[in-house]
């Protein structure tokens, strides 16, 4: 396995069937020195800095009916809220008092959020903090819809593309839904300028080593700048509630192969690995990864936003939130930066070897 995993280090593309039998058949040793070569390239770009987002769940309103989601529009137990113009600029002022310089606003896809009023919040939100970045994590789009929000200021978008199987991708959503059209969802927004980040869930139901080279194909394809990735975990009002969740183990693998295939990529540890294992995150950023995304949301509605069952930090302020992710990098040896933290291009890099 390490000469596969050395190829990928010196050439960032391994094929399909390269990906699978890495991510089949790796041992423990195997993973140790792929992080080692991980952690190595993230330091290259990024140094020891740990860039943190602040993230705003608005609204867990949703018009969709994926399968996995503990906020899909079927759960009748949901208690859903909408956060207003007023609350999200309150949380952006808590956040950027705290060294918050990029604010991540997530919801549902809420079709009382129309594209006038997103419009509007990204607009207030820029014109009060001007060295801020807003991304938006809000679904599907039609290319208009992206343009307007790019062109009232947004800078980023995130949307997870699950799987790049289309197979597998009917089976963890609902037959209105293509993964056609969220890919071309992600190549208009590419195209448009924002800074884009995709994304899979590891270990989701009825996913095989080759879902996930699918995965690393279609990713290494789009360039994203980010991409966000995390264990699958049921939620017990689900039709896969009694699915068994992802490991820490594989998102870990997977982290280190997605770092070794895009060197500068922005690479969230996510709440979800520190939902599976008390060092999840540490352990994320062990493993390649360069960006951790405390709450900001108001601490009334964070138990509402649950995708998944078990969700940590929901009754932790956002002051504590950042405190204490502040204390366990540092504690790996990582220091958290208030900045944007932008993607870092090779060309920078290859200008500050000189």
């Amino acid at each position: 396995m390490k000469n596969l995993i050395d190829r990928l280090y010196l050439k960032n593309d391994l094929s399909k069937n390269d990906y699978a039998e890495l991510i089949r058949n790796h041992s423990d040793s195997d993973a140790e020195y792929l992080f080692s070569l991980s952690v190595k390239l993230r330091e290259k770009y990024y140094g020891k800095d740990v860039y943190v987002r602040g993230l705003i769940e608005f609204s867990n309103y949703c018009k969709n009916n994926c399968l996995y989601c503990g906020i899909r529009r079927d759960n009748r137990n949901v208690q859903r809220y909408r956060l207003s113009k007023e609350d999200i600029l309150t949380c952006c002022a808590e956040g950027y008092s705290l060294g918050f310089r990029t604010f991540v606003l997530q919801g549902g896809e809420d079709p009382y959020f129309t594209d006038d009023r997103i419009c509007d919040i990204v607009y207030s939100i820029k014109q009060k903090y001007p060295d801020c970045a807003v991304t938006l994590s809000i679904g599907e789009k039609e290319y208009a819809s992206y343009k307007a929000f790019f062109d009232a200021g947004a800078d980023r978008y995130l949307l997870r593309h699950e799987t790049a199987d289309n197979s597998h991708y009917s089976k963890l959503h609902p037959p209105e839904m293509s993964l056609e059209h969220r890919k071309n969802c992600l190549y208009d927004l590419k195209n448009i300028g924002y800074q884009v980040g995709c994304g899979f869930m590891v270990g989701s139901p009825f996913q095989t080593a080759e879902n996930l080279a699918d995965d690393m194909i279609f990713i290494r394809e789009l360039s994203p700048h980010m991409v966000g990735i995390g264990p699958f975990i049921s939620q017990h009002d689900t039709p896969f509630a009694d699915q068994k969740n992802g490991t820490l183990e594989q998102t870990l693998f997977m982290l280190g192969l997605i770092r070794l295939t895009l060197p500068n990529v922005l690479l969230p540890s996510t709440t979800a690995l520190g939902t599976i294992h008390p060092m999840g995150r540490e352990k994320g950023i062990l493993a390649g990864a360069n960006v951790v995304m405390p709450n900001l949301s108001p601490k009334s509605v964070r138990d509402k936003y649950l995708l998944y069952d078990n969700k940590i930090c929901t009754g932790d302020e956002a002051a504590e939130c950042k405190h204490c992710l502040q204390m366990r990098m540092k504690s790996i040896g990582y220091n958290i930066v208030t900045s944007r933290g932008d993607c870092k291009s090779i060309k920078e890099i290859y200008q500050n070897e000189f």
